[in-house]
């Protein structure tokens, strides 16, 4: 009775009052209403406003959560998002929530509560497939793999080169029903155009001069399972047609062959290349555009998730010890710091390889910045010009190439630590990490950045979280700092 007595008495408190409230007009999500405590926080009424306007460089996108919450009519739950607006910046756990808005025409609404993480849910780094790391930007990318994973519909993920698209691709296989069957991958622009159809749909004997023996394609070695299309952007124009007739009636033909087999295959496809601007081009059929594109997955660039860098450098570790059987323990900070001054235009593949070629040259247990000081020269020969060349080349016109860093800005390693290569520096200094910041030397920096608070951060030694908390405490906003 009791345990009745106050489910009742449950009944009459007064409604959860939602921290930000948004809703769908005018083409794009704005902001409703926010709570007294976060608008405390922000310093200033906000309201109605184009919500990704205004927490611009929140992660993952407000915008794009509020629209899968009021497209399923479901709510998330535990949502790990990294708040920003202007300097102030914080870390939050949120739970989102569909809402409709009574009337004639009611128009589409989400809440949003919050409540701050915990040090335990900020620090532990989540391992999911092989992938592993803390920021909400990966976190998101592990939400939807669970979400996606268990369906039969075709994913299209996208990202640069080496942020793991494969590894992607085989975690929505493991986590789907598909997973007791083959996983098969294929490289489109590792095959010659000649090739790629006997390799996708087989061949007969004899169908073409050196087909010896009949070739089963890959189609029919992932039955039951799923096809893994890496670089689908540089398909050729007719192979395309020929996929996109296997997708419509789940039948592969073998060149030379007249007898259709009837294949149950999931498709996941990747790309470096955007597909709309290929589509726009001719250079993709849009219909299978359509049938390739019902799901989407973009992979963050390795610069967008720095937090992620020192637990990754610990995974490759261990990965790395037992491959050469070393007892590497750990990295120092000053050299984590160091690598975090780098921009990775290669990704997670350019710092797992980094990481093997001083493991093999070390051979003490723990790894200084002095052991990058080769890798260090080689990539100060990647000048802005340089770089300027390649973002300008007609292979960029197609590809994704990180617009890093642009002719204002600095080399793409844009700073180090002070101390591991004296006779290479410039002419300033800065404090170490840990180090209180005074507003003189964040002046400093912000000007020799010319302006760009990540660049003026990687200088600092600090994460750009760090500058702006800094910045918050100190009381000084951007146009301080470029007086």
């Amino acid at each position: 009775m009791a345990k009745t007595a106050r489910m009742g008495e449950d009944r009459h408190l007064p409604a959860r009052i939602p921290d930000l409230a948004l809703y769908f007009g005018g083409g794009a999500w704005r902001i409703g209403s926010f709570s007294p405590r976060l608008e405390k926080f922000l310093g200033r009424d906000c309201g109605d406003r184009a919500v990704d306007g205004f927490f611009a460089d929140s992660s993952p996108s407000l915008s794009g959560l509020a629209e899968e919450v009021a497209s399923h009519g479901e709510a998330l739950h535990n949502i790990r998002i990294s708040l920003q607006a202007g300097n102030w910046q914080t870390t939050v756990v949120a739970e989102i929530r569909p809402s409709r808005e009574e009337g004639i025409r009611p128009r589409k609404q989400v809440q949003f509560f919050f409540r701050e993480a915990m040090a335990a849910e900020v620090e532990l780094p989540r391992i999911f497939h092989g992938m592993v790391g803390v920021s909400p930007p990966l976190l998101d990318v592990f939400r939807k793999i669970e979400l996606y994973g268990p369906t039969d519909a075709s994913v299209v993920v996208t990202g640069e080169t080496g942020t793991g698209k494969e590894l992607v691709a085989r975690a929505l296989h493991e986590e789907s029903p598909r997973s007791g069957c083959p996983f098969v991958a294929v490289n489109c622009s590792a095959i010659s155009k000649e090739l790629l159809e006997s390799e996708l749909f087989g061949h007969e004997k004899g169908s073409f001069t050196g087909a010896l023996r009949t070739h089963r394609g890959r189609f029919e070695r992932a039955d039951g399972g799923t096809l893994f299309l890496d670089e689908i952007g540089d398909m050729p124009f007719g192979t395309q047609v020929k996929l996109l007739r296997v997708l419509e009636n789940r039948t592969v033909e073998r060149v030379g062959s007249e007898r259709e087999i009837p294949v149950d295959v999931r498709l996941v496809c990747a790309t470096n290349v955007p597909l709309e601007r290929a589509v726009a081009e001719g250079r993709f059929r849009a219909d299978l555009y359509h049938r390739l594109a019902v799901l989407r997955l973009h992979l963050p660039p390795l610069r967008d998730r720095l937090d992620d860098l020192p637990f990754l450098v610990d995974f490759f570790l261990a990965v790395l010890n037992r491959k050469y059987h070393r007892q590497v323990k750990r990295l120092t900070p000053e050299a984590v710091n160091f690598l975090r001054s780098y921009l990775w235009p290669g990704n997670i593949r350019e710092l797992r390889n980094v990481l093997e070629r001083v493991v093999v040259e070390t051979e003490g247990e723990v790894i200084g910045a002095r052991a990058f000081r080769e890798w260090t020269l080689e990539r100060q020969h990647l000048s802005p010009d340089r770089w300027e060349e390649v973002r300008l080349s007609p292979a960029s016109q197609t590809a994704i190439i990180p617009p890093y860093p642009a002719p204002s800005e600095r080399p793409l390693l844009t700073s180090g630590p002070r101390d591991a290569f004296p006779a290479e520096q410039g002419n300033h200094s800065y404090p170490a990490p840990g180090v209180e910041l005074n507003p003189e030397t964040i002046r400093r920096a912000y000007r020799e950045a010319a302006g760009n608070i990540s660049l003026a951060a990687r200088l600092l030694g600090v994460h750009r979280a760090t500058l702006y908390r800094h910045l918050k405490k100190l009381g000084l906003e951007r146009h301080d700092l470029a007086d």
